[in-house]
């Protein structure tokens, strides 16, 4: 399994739309599915199961909007997205969604049944939480693929074989044949062979993957063994880890980390200037917080109140398919980097102060992604809430220049606090009480940094914290996994206003849905 990357797992995409796990990962696997066919689609079966989170999910929280948007060639950030139902049907691209009972393991599965002229492939991926993806098979056989290589795909007949000057290669036998899949930094020639078909599916994740890549440690234990008693600031650490997972200088990295910054900051001042979209829950309300704030009008919170602000403001252009960056996933995209970037402003700290405690931040979602997951519909918001308010405890000790413990033991705190907490999203939308969950992380985060930099005691280790989460997870009601279907989501006034929105919505005129 190829090690979590920080920028490709943990802190990004850069996106729109209402959720990583629906809208950024379907984007990926419709990419991929589009080089499947060549680029050339006429028509697409869409199948989700039954049990899942998707036949109750799909169209309000963005995987219609970012599948379609994939299968046109777009990107996660592009500014069309909203109208990509629209795009599909101009494209001549005929869409059927329907819901079947397969039994399948994972709640975001995607079945895919694509067709053109010349020819019919099938595709099975799952959306595995903020934005990744695992594709689980090609035309019924099984394979593994998560978007960080090239793939080429080689369907050969019986008795045709060849040489390929890389060790990069699965064969998977087939009727009358195989296909030979080799997963690459580049495309591989076909030249001399005389294949049955050649598919080349690009990446479409912002590190790409290799063979045979080493990371120094892949959980906080082995972390804290790998440094000993160097004491090594965390967001050092997270440079050591990244620059050996994508093999970037120090230097690369955290200047990566500065362009997310600026992104962010930009979409905070988006957002408390204002932002309208027809779809929505809530209207524009950080703007009116900041003029109270400024006229004094509000109890002193001191910096948590630019915190505060800050996160309002970015759930607000999230809501408005303007453009943020999931961190780790876009439901929970505003905890961490409003309590960064709204306590560094406090403080009078730059944006490569700010990189450098999302870095922080991105080592503590390591050991989380690589242990378990971001996904609400398989952990509940503790996966998304509770994580990013992990995350940010570590990031605002690293702010106030505190240790690699306390770091650790804030991050700790703060995910203790958050076990059980359920996804229950108002009207079927990633709105509320999303907002009251991102204020109350990024709030959480500041205590808990706090109370780690006074040398409270976590008792706890963080991997053993999220272990905890997983297993409260399998204990958790499928209605409280982002199904709409339990909590808020339920309550007689959560159901009027989705029927309200529903009745603004226009028809797509792209698809069939049952």
């Amino acid at each position: 399994m190829t090690p979590v990357s920080i920028f490709n797992d943990v802190i990004g995409p850069v996106m729109r739309g209402p959720s990583s796990s629906h809208c950024a990962a379907a984007l990926r696997i419709g990419r991929l599915a589009r080089d499947l066919m060549d680029g050339e689609i006429t028509e697409v079966l869409v199948e989700f199961d039954v049990s899942g989170s998707l036949p109750t999910t799909h169209e309000s929280q963005g995987s219609d909007m970012g599948l379609f948007g994939g299968l046109l060639g777009w990107e996660a950030d592009d500014e069309r997205l909203p109208d990509s139902a629209q795009a599909l049907a101009d494209a001549g691209i005929k869409m059927r969604i329907e819901t079947i009972d397969v039994g399948d393991a994972h709640p975001n599965t995607y079945r895919l049944t694509l067709k053109n002229r010349r020819e019919q492939h099938s595709l099975i991926a799952v959306s595995t939480g903020g934005g990744m993806m695992e594709v689980l098979s090609i035309d019924g056989v099984p394979m593994h693929m998560d978007g960080g290589y090239h793939e080429t795909l080689i369907w050969l007949p019986n008795g045709i074989s060849g040489r390929f000057e890389t060790d990069e290669i699965i064969i998977h036998p087939v009727e009358k044949g195989v296909i030979v899949q080799i997963e690459a930094a580049g495309f591989v020639s076909t030249e001399g062979l005389k294949p049955a078909s050649v598919k080349r599916l690009a990446p479409v994740l912002p590190v790409p993957s290799r063979k045979d890549v080493r990371v120094p440690f892949a959980s906080c234990a082995e972390m804290l063994a790998h440094d000993a008693a160097k004491h090594t600031p965390l967001w050092q650490l997270a440079v050591e880890y990244e620059c050996a997972r994508g093999s970037f200088t120090e230097k690369e990295v955290i200047a990566k980390m500065v362009e997310i910054v600026r992104i962010l900051r930009k979409s905070i001042t988006q957002g408390i200037a204002g932002t309208s979209y027809e779809d929505r829950v809530l209207g524009h309300q950080s703007g009116r917080f900041q003029d109270m704030l400024n006229a004094g009008l509000l109890l002193d919170g001191g910096a948590l109140n630019r915190m505060v602000l800050y996160v309002t403001a970015l759930m607000e252009v999230k809501s408005s398919m303007g453009v943020i960056v999931a961190a780790p996933t876009a439901g929970a995209c505003a905890a961490l980097p409003g309590a960064v970037i709204g306590m560094a402003e406090s403080m009078n700290r730059g944006e490569d102060e700010m990189a450098k405690a999302m870095l922080a931040a991105g080592l503590i979602g390591v050991f989380i992604a690589t242990r378990w997951t971001f996904a609400a519909e398989v952990g509940g918001c503790q996966a998304e809430g509770g994580a990013a308010s992990s995350m940010a405890a570590a990031a605002l000790v690293t702010l106030a220049g505190g240790t690699r413990d306390q770091a650790i033991a804030a991050a700790s705190m703060a995910f203790q606090s958050m076990l059980g907490l359920i996804c229950d999203p108002i009207a079927n939308r990633v709105e509320a009480p999303c907002l009251g969950k991102n204020v109350m992380a990024a709030s959480n985060a500041l205590s808990c940094a706090n109370m780690a930099l006074a040398g409270f005691d976590p008792l706890i280790p963080l991997d053993e914290v999220i272990d905890a989460a997983k297993a409260v997870a399998e204990r958790m009601p499928r209605e409280h996994r982002c199904t709409s279907l339990g909590g808020l989501a339920v309550t007689p006034t959560s159901l009027a206003i989705e029927k309200r929105l529903a009745g603004l919505k226009k028809g797509c005129g792209s698809c069939s849905c049952h």
